[in-house]
């Protein structure tokens, strides 16, 4: 079974959505992932696009150069299948095991557990956000006393056409 410390690094980012792949999955429920596909398949209907999704070749190489703990994919023919949350708890449901439910609760908490950090890490960037915006009105005061201290003045510049001297004494 998946140590719950290390159910934080099962949870990837694939396609827009925070998934767990079936190799991890069938190690939190401690079943094969053999088993654990076949158990999908018998009950596909249970399972619409928005709660799993076959992984492309493309999406398989990445996972495996960018994540240590699924290097034995590489080797393999079969695409891995991504489980959002959703399915994961599914998942629970058709296996039908009391390993499985209670492993479900550890993959919700997980997820949970992700997404308020998620929320706290929005929140600091909104923060950050309005810092800057406030540094940038008190600071374009001094940047425009810098601009103008920076522009040269402009030369007097004469008056065009003719200049019309009267002198005393003639006219």
């Amino acid at each position: 079974m998946l140590p719950a410390g290390n159910m934080d690094r099962a949870i990837l980012f694939i396609r827009g959505h925070r998934v767990m792949l079936d190799t991890d999955l069938a190690d939190v429920y401690g079943v094969p992932t053999k088993r654990l596909n076949e158990q999908v398949k018998r009950n596909i209907h249970r399972f619409p696009a928005d709660f799993m999704f076959q992984l492309n070749p493309e999406e398989k190489s990445e996972v495996v150069a960018n994540c240590d703990h699924l290097r034995k994919l590489k080797y393999s023919s079969h695409l891995p299948y991504a489980f959002t949350e959703h399915g994961a708890v599914m998942l629970a449901g058709v296996l039908n095991s009391q390993t499985a439910v209670e492993a479900s609760i550890h993959v919700v908490r997980a997820f949970v557990k992700l997404r308020e950090w998620l929320a706290t890490h929005n929140e600091l960037a909104k923060k950050l956000e309005e810092m800057e915006k406030a540094y940038d009105k008190q600071f374009s005061f001094v940047f425009d006393a810098l601009r103008k201290l920076m522009t040269p003045p402009l030369p007097e510049r004469k008056s065009m056409g003719y200049e019309l001297s009267i002198q005393q004494g003639q006219e």
